[in-house]
Order: structure tokens, then sequence, then C-alpha cells
């Protein structure tokens, strides 16, 4: 059984340095073209309003599996990430292109249901052809101090899961300090999650680069210890190519080059898509592409 006492101190100012230091890190011209391509890759392209449609759905599902209607070879993204009445949909729609459906449980965004019915959406959400889950945990219960709970929901989610992969959210913004970030990430890992994630998008601050960190750091504490490789995904508020390529510096100083790749870092987004695209056709044509071209999600 975990050790829930054990709280890893962590020191506030030494993260924000450590963060200022690797931001300073200079990318060259080939290595910011490899950077964006990679990111493009990462990015689990996400629409969770209150008015999505079908529609809406298999337009985001066609945006993933054709990002850019020019000659530039733009890489595919990574996952198309919806709530669980639309996995369907994006299922049909995407088809046999290897991009992989994801999608919200467990009460999305607030995480507030009885636990059967938070299983019940989850195999819902497989039945209907999810690969992956982005699961919430119970905050308040956490800030209860109340641990136990949270391991025993995220360890009956993931055996809900079946095959398909679980991002656990923390909903960082909610957690109040560093140190309950790291004790939420020891948790969730230790509870079977293949990814940690920081946000749901809903609450600001969503992803910070400071509390990335702490999640990495828990991460390469957590695979030193068990051997085991798990997952990162910031999301929210990451909407341009220069903050992206700033979290993949840190993925690589932290977690070494074979974090690098869509198996263990995706980045939860909807417009950093866009960026990506123009400032990729920038770099190998030179002229700038205007985001009227391009939808909005």
């Amino acid at each position: 059984m975990p050790d829930f006492k054990t709280t890893v101190p962590i020191d506030k100012v030494g993260v924000e340095e450590r963060v200022a230091r690797l931001n300073t890190r200079s990318i060259k011209k080939e290595s910011k073209l490899f950077a964006m391509r990679l990111a493009m890759r990462m990015i689990d392209l996400t629409t969770l309003e209150g008015m999505d449609t079908p529609g809406k759905v298999r337009q985001l599902c066609n945006k993933a599996m054709y990002p850019y209607q020019g000659t530039h070879n733009i890489p595919r993204v990574a996952a198309v990430c919806v709530y669980p009445p639309f996995v369907k949909i994006a299922k049909q729609a995407l088809g046999n292109s290897g991009i992989h459906v994801a999608s919200v449980a467990t009460a999305f965004p607030s995480g507030h249901a009885l636990r059967k019915d938070k299983v019940a959406e989850v195999r819902f959400c497989v039945e209907n052809g999810s690969d992956e889950i982005d699961m919430v945990i119970s905050r308040g219960e956490f800030l209860k101090g109340n641990y136990q709970f949270i391991f025993d929901e995220v360890a009956e989610i993931k055996e809900a899961c079946g095959h398909a992969h679980l991002k656990v959210i923390l909903e960082t913004g909610e957690l109040q300090t560093l140190e309950n970030v790291r004790k939420a990430s020891d948790i969730a890992m230790q509870a079977g999650a293949d990814f940690i994630k920081t946000s749901t998008g809903k609450v600001s601050p969503a992803a910070t680069q400071p509390v990335t960190l702490v999640m990495l750091e828990a991460i390469r504490d957590f695979y030193l210890q068990t051997g085991r490789k798990i997952g990162m995904k910031p999301a929210g508020g990451i909407k341009d190519t220069k903050t992206a390529i700033k979290y993949l510096v840190m993925v690589h100083e932290t977690l070494g080059s074979d974090w690098l790749n869509p198996d263990l870092f995706r980045f939860g987004a909807s417009s950093l898509a866009n960026d990506l695209i123009m400032q990729i056709v920038k770099q190998e044509t030179g002229v700038y592409q205007s985001g009227d071209y391009f939808s909005k999600d």
C-alpha cells in the first residue's frame, strides 16, 4: 500500500529559477523545425465545449487527418479529444488514420459524480471506441486529505479502461501548492495512471511551466523507483510554438530523449496546431501564413 503520509518538499523559488534557466536555451533553425514537427505529432486536438455538435467533431477529425492543404508534409496529430457522446462519431471519422480517439470522462470537468457513474461513463467510452481516457480526480477529497479515496478512484477507473490508456487530470490550478501537485502526481502513478495531466483547461491557471516541471520530476523519480515510464500531458493555455518548444526543452532536460515522443508526451490544445503549421511553413518557405486561413478549432 502506498505511503500517503510522505510529503516531498518543493522549493518554489528553485523550481521557478530552473524554469527560467531552461527558457534561455537557444534552438537553432534545423533543430527548431524538428521540434515544431515533433510538437505537432504530440497534440491531442481538442473540442470540449457545450456547443459541440457531430458536425464540429467531424470537422475536427478532418483537420487532424489533413492539417494543411498545401504541399508541405505537415505531421498528423496524436489524438482527437472529445466528450463521451461524440466518441463513436470521432472513431468513424478517423477510420484507419492511426490517430487515436481520446475522451474526457468521470464527470469532466468537476469530477462530482458517484463512483459507479464515473465507471459506467468510462466503460461507455471504451465500448464506443476510445483509445484513451482523460479522467479528473476528485479535488475536494484530495484537499480534505482523503488520499486513499483518490488512489482507489484512479485504480478503479484504470481497471474500467481495459485496453485504453488512462490520463489522470490533477487540475493543478485547484491544488493550491506545488507539494500538493507532487503528492497527487505520485498517487495517480501508484494507482496505475499511464499519463498524468495538468488541467481540464476549464480552470485558471491551467498548465504552467513550474507545475509541469514538478510533475516531470515526479515521473523521473517514479521511473527510477519502478522502471515504469509514465507519460505527461500539459493542457490549457499552450497556444503558440515558442511556448510549446519551451516545454519540449524542459522534458528533454528532465526526463531525456525517451520521453520526446507522442507515446509519453502530449499537448492538450486546440489553437496550438494552427500556429505550429504557420511556423513550419514559414521556416520552409520564408513566407508567413495568416491565421485567417485556418479554422479556429
